[in-house]
């Protein structure tokens, strides 16, 4: 899979037409740019080791705000860590290639068939956190925007990995609101919440739900000092908040206007 991705990001820049006086080398064959934007992201999270290292390196720092956070609890409350989970620490990208090379972007029933299958891998360095941190006795919730349809297959995921805490009670999916805002308060009403991991930034506040780009970034200077402190980010160039916001929050773009849109946000010189 990861060889055929490398082909046909190859194939895909070999085939555009040579650059005439006044053209853009860029192709106007619909959703190139989004289909060949997720190969490229993939591969980087496939193979890359510059990747490997930034999931190593946020989780080597979640380790020590865990050894912080017991040392310094006065709470009175037991701890918990609430946790994302896709592209937090399952990969998920051979779900993106896969629609990638048959010209085609996220598709619902298509990911329902990828979850259902519970063999994405972990990130570098997931798994032995969250194994430490339940080794000194903090309790790990994973509270996803995956629904009750990826229920079963989630759970077969993490099971076959042995995650810690790999039950229903802990396992928190979406039921009717994309904001995890309230599922959030609910496990913080009961523990000392020390570390919130995401790869999304509305995996920490509702400060990021459905915000624009501009709002989004005013809202990270507004909360800075929380990043690698309190809150814990894993690097996603393949989909996200970020993306949505770029294309306005919406659902409804043709993967031709998704290239119209990509273009005129891009800076060049």
């Amino acid at each position: 899979m990861k060889y055929t991705a490398i082909f046909a990001i190859t194939f895909l820049f070999a085939c555009t037409s040579p650059k005439k006086s006044g053209q853009s080398v860029i192709s106007e064959q619909p959703g190139q740019l989004v289909s060949g934007g997720k190969l490229w992201s993939s591969l980087f999270e496939q193979r890359a080791a510059e990747y490997k290292a930034l999931c190593i390196q946020a989780y080597n720092i979640a380790r020590l705000r865990v050894d912080e956070a017991i040392q310094q609890n006065s709470s009175g409350k037991p701890l918990a860590i609430i946790t994302d989970i896709d592209e937090t620490f399952l990969d998920n990208s051979p779900s993106s290639v896969h629609q990638a090379l048959k010209g085609k972007d996220f598709e619902q029933q298509a990911w329902y068939e990828w979850t259902s299958r519970g063999s994405a891998d972990t990130l570098p360095g997931a798994l032995a956190f969250f194994n430490y941190a339940a080794s000194r006795h903090i309790t790990v919730f994973y509270i996803t925007n995956r629904d009750e349809k990826d229920k079963a297959g989630t759970l077969s995921n993490l099971l076959k990995y042995q995650f810690p805490f790999s039950d229903n009670d802990h396992l928190i999916v979406r039921q009717t609101e994309s904001s995890k805002e309230e599922r959030r308060q609910k496990v913080m009403s009961n523990y000392q919440v020390v570390l919130l991991l995401g790869d999304n930034l509305a995996d920490f506040s509702s400060l990021f739900d459905k915000k624009t780009e501009a709002e989004r970034a005013y809202n990270v200077n507004q909360v800075a000092n929380e990043f690698g402190k309190r809150f814990i980010v894993l690097p996603n160039a393949n989909y996200g908040g970020w993306e949505d916001a770029i294309f306005e929050n919406k659902r409804t773009w043709t993967l031709a206007q998704k290239d119209s849109i990509i273009k005129s946000k891009l800076t060049g010189y």
